[in-house]
């Protein structure tokens, strides 16, 4: 796991980080904390000792306690992540122009440039707005430095405007794109699809399912930790990812994308829940209730996984998924078969408690060697990590 560096500069924000450090510290990462003396006034540097279980380091740290380490130097080299969140104006105009007056500033400069450097601003609308400021944040964006740029509301001065800290969790999210578990899929062009589509019957209603995307998304995040570049087509979800994602709403429109991309991958992954069918007439205009019934007449979609299949070169690996409510083995064999697949993961959804809604899935690989391997119950995301080292044993 990664050892993250979070400085935290004085600003309101700073009671949001404590929360930031359990997104890291629940999947298994060790995090340091650097305080500035103002930060230590809107929140206690013993919440984050408590929380991480490491001491925390502020302006008033005795330098030859550790006499083996100047710490400056050992917490840059010990980080393989640096945060700096809330960033606040003066901090960031301090790192725009060399000045390291502090341990957060001294703390930066000593950082190795090859290693990422995340800043997420927080201020006043009118500050963040002030050319000067748009200079200084020009600059560490030059440098290399990973802007969060920060978002519009009720700011601490009550004014509403531009100049709030994204959530805690979209700052995870943005650097778990730097938290690669290794390099088993390196140079690999790996192509997902996940979600739902929906097929409109008229401007307000549709045809779709059950889907959350989940699975999907787990495993285009497994991919890409994996050492892969990874393309996620997705239906809509609210799901937030850090992956590159291309988002559609049809199944026509996810056929599309995929055929498009698919002489340029290596692997692609259709854990999509694609709709199997489509209105024949789509009514420009809402369709009125003045009848007792409404007949719908559907015509068949295009099958991705299968028209795909046809483009499918010796060296390419197809995964699809089979989410069946009965005869799951015979089902997804079949459908494996039929669609000239590597492997498929099946799953029975009339389970309650894994599948469709579910954080968790349980899942049965089919191979087209004949084999099969049962992955036990456990969160989507473990299930995604283990479906991504199966398809790599795969390309060795």
């Amino acid at each position: 796991m990664s050892n993250i560096l979070i400085g935290i500069t004085g600003g309101i924000a700073a009671y949001k980080i404590p929360q930031l450090c359990r997104h890291f510290l629940l999947n298994g990462h060790n995090v340091k904390v650097i305080m500035t003396e103002n930060a230590t006034k809107f929140i206690s540097p013993l919440t984050f000792e408590s929380l991480t279980g490491n001491r925390v380091y502020t302006d008033d740290f005795e330098i030859y306690i550790e006499p083996e380490s100047i710490k400056h130097i050992s917490l840059s080299d010990w980080a393989d992540i640096f945060i700096i969140a809330p960033a606040s104006a003066n901090t960031i105009g301090k790192f725009a122009n060399g000045i390291a007056d502090n341990l957060l500033t001294s703390s930066i400069l000593a950082y190795d440039s090859a290693k990422p450097i995340v800043v997420a601003p927080a201020m006043n609308s009118k500050m963040y707005r002030n050319k000067i400021f748009q200079r200084n944040l020009e600059v560490l964006k030059e440098n290399g430095f990973h802007i969060i740029e920060p978002i519009s509301g009720i700011l601490a001065c009550k004014d509403e405007g531009v100049g709030k800290m994204v959530e805690p969790e979209d700052i995870y999210l943005y650097c778990k794109k730097f938290l690669k578990k290794s390099d088993i899929l390196k140079g690999k062009r790996v192509l997902v699809t996940a979600g739902p589509t929906i097929e409109y019957i008229d401007p307000v209603r549709f045809i779709s399912n059950r889907s959350s995307g989940k699975m999907g998304f787990a495993i285009a995040e497994s991919a890409f930790e994996n050492g892969a570049d990874v393309t996620l087509i997705s239906g809509p979800t609210l799901i937030k990812t850090f992956v590159d994602r291309k988002e559609v709403l049809s199944a026509d429109e996810m056929y599309s994308e995929v055929i498009n991309k698919i002489s340029e991958i290596d692997i692609l992954i259709m854990a999509a829940a694609v709709a199997d069918y489509k209105v024949e007439n789509y009514s420009e205009e809402k369709i009125k209730k003045n009848s007792e019934n409404l007949t719908l007449k559907l015509v068949k979609n295009k099958d991705i996984l299968k028209e795909a299949s046809k483009f499918k070169k010796d060296n390419q690996i197809f995964v699809g998924f089979a989410a069946e409510s009965h005869n799951v083995e015979e089902n997804a064999i079949n459908k494996m078969k039929e669609k000239k697949l590597d492997l498929i993961v099946a799953n029975d959804i009339s389970r309650k408690d894994i599948g469709f809604d579910s954080n968790d899935n349980e899942v049965t690989i089919y191979f087209s060697s004949g084999d099969k391997l049962k992955i036990d119950k456990m969160d989507k995301k473990k299930v995604a990590d283990k479906i991504i080292k199966i398809i790599s044993d795969l390309i060795k």
